[in-house]
């Protein structure tokens, strides 16, 4: 699976600021407009903690990818 180094702890936790911020990273490492939109349609699919699970399951903290 494919994932998206970004921050999450310690960033703003609004859901709307993590899906803008998902978007813009995906983007940038050349996810395609569908790959996005597939994840965006499943993290949206539920509360927030299944939106943040969803976001788990597809980002890397950037110190993770350093390993």
């Amino acid at each position: 699976m494919r994932k998206v180094t970004m921050r999450l702890v310690g960033e703003d936790g609004n859901a709307f600021a993590i899906l803008g911020r998902f978007q813009r990273e995906a983007k940038a490492a050349g996810w395609t407009h569908e790959e996005i939109r597939a994840v965006m349609d499943e993290a949206t699919s539920g509360d927030y903690d299944h939106l943040l699970a969803v976001m788990m399951a597809h980002v890397e903290e950037p110190d993770q990818a350093d390993r």
